[in-house]
């Protein structure tokens, strides 16, 4: 569906400097080759986006197809109010919770997909684990993978939501805070019990001060 609408709006080279606002208003307005310009920009990251709130790659693809048609819907309703890429999260996430109603749970499961099946971009577990000057072992590799995984799993939905949202994400508190509704305090507040959570379910995993061997003492 995505490859149709952009075959239907066909490409445009020449927007690469041109703010989403701006983008959103010329699609407005009536330049149907703006939509695939936003596409180009932003179909990877709300891929990932819903990836994780669903954990299932086909409903996920169906809910991107979706997000985007909610936007060439509500194109000619679209108003500066916010940030573009606030108004889009808003809708993914929107579209992530209706369909998790419709299957009677709303859960998030672990960052990393079943059966070794990664999502497009880097997971969780990359951004732990990847950046190791010498390199981990594939076994620390999966260790880690579970404990972050089960850590995450904890967490309440409010405080695994935010999470993923500003460290998968890297959205801002106040966009985030626009994307859920609530207030900019209650985001930090969550983000900040959600960490201590995290903190408490890996301790083993916090990185010790060596001991030098010759005194017997710490370094």
């Amino acid at each position: 569906m995505l490859k149709f609408l952009l075959m239907v709006f066909g490409r445009d080279k020449e927007n690469g400097d041109v703010s989403d606002e701006d983008l959103m208003e010329r699609f407005r307005d009536g330049d149907a080759r703006a939509f695939e310009s936003l596409l180009e920009r932003h179909e990877r990251k709300i891929f990932n986006f819903i990836f994780r709130f669903v954990r299932n790659r086909e409903l996920a693809n169906d809910l991107l197809q979706e997000t985007f048609l909610r936007v060439v819907k509500n194109a000619k309703r679209y108003t500066r109010k916010a940030k573009f890429t606030t108004w889009l999260y808003t809708i993914a996430r929107n579209q992530c919770i209706d369909a998790l109603r419709r299957q009677q749970h709303r859960r998030h499961r672990s960052l990393d997909q079943p059966s070794g099946k990664e999502a497009d971009g880097p997971t969780l577990l990359d951004r732990v684990a990847g950046k190791s000057p010498d390199g981990l072992e594939r076994t620390d590799a999966h260790e880690i993978s579970a404990r972050v995984s089960a850590a995450v799993d904890g967490l309440s939905e409010e405080q695994r939501e935010v999470f993923v949202m500003r460290e998968v994400m890297q959205l801002k508190f106040k966009e985030i805070a626009e994307v859920i509704g609530v207030s900019e305090n209650t985001i930090k507040s969550r983000m900040r019990y959600a960490l201590e959570n995290l903190r408490r379910a890996l301790a083993d995993y916090a990185p010790t001060k060596a001991t030098d061997p010759s005194t017997g003492g710490q370094t």
